[in-house]
């Protein structure tokens, strides 16, 4: 602990008539509940054992899992103090390996999708799996979201989190390249939860790493998103053709759905007639954000929930944010809560680079090369009103 931070502890302590050892004692308490916590979640077929970890920190409750990095739960609280699990997920195993539409996942090593499931790169063509219609999505049928990852706990100063770290041997879903990955997790003592990414190569490669927690503000499987207000500071998105992949056009969000430039309710944006609307079935869709790559997060947005009064900010290096209106949810997937999730029911908010940047040069590279680090950090900040 910093002795400016041990002075503050001590002196309020004194104030309160509490002596030097009660104080002590007070913040090695105070330490304690902030030690991530593991217990066994279940088992993969091959015996393999995953442990879901306990962060808790400013008032913001998450648990992780070491298969995929999932998110399996995030809690914060309502303008009344009421706790609710704000993240779609499942209470089991079994359903994260054969039915999850990326709950939660630690998305790699391509986030979105490339087109055909191939790139060329120093004149060498690689071939992906493809498992979205004719595209390699979130890095092919066996992401880093279905992998096993290291885990290891940390408190540190106020802040308490986990180092994930895993290494994607060269070949692996067709990448090239020996990738070295290593992703924190940090709760803050505001309660805000960090991410942090790196990655290293040994051969040149691509890389874009995102998260894919669905979001519901008034809580998991409470229902539709309709009551969500989304401010998204990009004045434009890149649209995109049958397949999802886009155009190349960076175009104004001016007088479509995708304007979010002033406060709008995510839902009904989604359900409003538009061609790209329809192609999406709602929207799927990468917006430009308007600070572009950033050496430090900078702001990307708010979403409001006015009944509970919850509110989400947040803050990123990267130049892009794919909005995703939970378009192919179909009442067929019963969650944590023990309610079936539906179209509209969740949002995902995945800051990244652009789509199918491999294949296109207008877009921010995604390159990685030897002796070159990896650098992206997003940050949720959860406050109420």
């Amino acid at each position: 602990m910093p002795s400016t931070t041990r002075r503050t502890v001590l002196t309020a302590a004194a104030a309160a008539g509490i002596t030097t050892a009660a104080a002590g004692a007070a913040h090695a308490s105070d330490r304690r509940g902030r030690t991530p916590e593991r217990e066994l979640f279940g088992r993969l077929a091959d015996g393999t054992a995953v442990h879901r970890w306990t962060l808790n920190n400013g008032g913001t409750t998450l648990k992780v899992l070491s298969y995929g990095g999932i998110v399996q739960s995030l809690e914060t609280t309502d303008r009344r103090g009421g706790a609710a699990n704000v993240a779609l997920g499942f209470d089991n195993l079994d359903d994260y390996v054969a039915r999850s539409p990326y709950f939660g996942g630690l998305i790699g090593r391509y986030g979105n999708r490339i087109a055909d499931g191939r790139f060329t790169l120093d004149g060498a063509t690689y071939q992906l799996p493809v498992n979205d219609g004719p595209n390699s999505l979130h890095g092919g049928d066996r992401g880093f979201d279905k992998r096993m990852w290291d885990v290891e706990p940390f408190t540190r100063g106020a802040g308490t989190g986990l180092v994930l770290t895993r290494t994607s041997p060269d070949g692996e879903a067709g990448y090239p390249g020996n990738l070295a990955v290593r992703v924190t997790y940090t709760l803050t003592p505001q309660g805000a939860w960090r991410i942090d990414y790196e990655a290293t190569t040994d051969r040149a490669t691509v890389v874009n790493l995102t998260s894919h927690t669905y979001f519901n503000l008034a809580g998991e499987g409470s229902g539709t998103i309709d009551g969500h207000l989304l401010e998204l500071a990009a004045t434009r998105y890149t649209p995109v053709g049958s397949a999802l992949i886009p155009t190349g056009e960076l175009a104004p969000v001016a007088r479509t759905p995708f304007d979010f430039r002033r406060a709008r309710s995510i839902g009904p944006q989604a359900r409003t007639p538009h061609e790209q609307t329809v192609i999406a079935q709602g929207i799927d869709h990468n917006y430009v954000l308007d600070k572009g790559l950033t050496p430090r997060p900078e702001y990307a947005l708010t979403v409001t929930h006015p009944e509970s009064g919850r509110v989400m900010k947040m803050y990123t290096t990267e130049p892009g944010m794919q909005l995703y209106t939970g378009n192919f949810l179909d009442g067929t997937l019963t969650g944590t809560s023990g309610r079936l999730y539906r179209q509209g029911d969740a949002f995902c908010l995945e800051a990244q680079h652009f789509p199918d940047a491999p294949n296109q040069p207008s877009f921010p590279s995604t390159v990685l090369r030897p002796g070159r680090t990896y650098r992206t950090t997003t940050l949720h900040a959860f406050s109420t009103r």
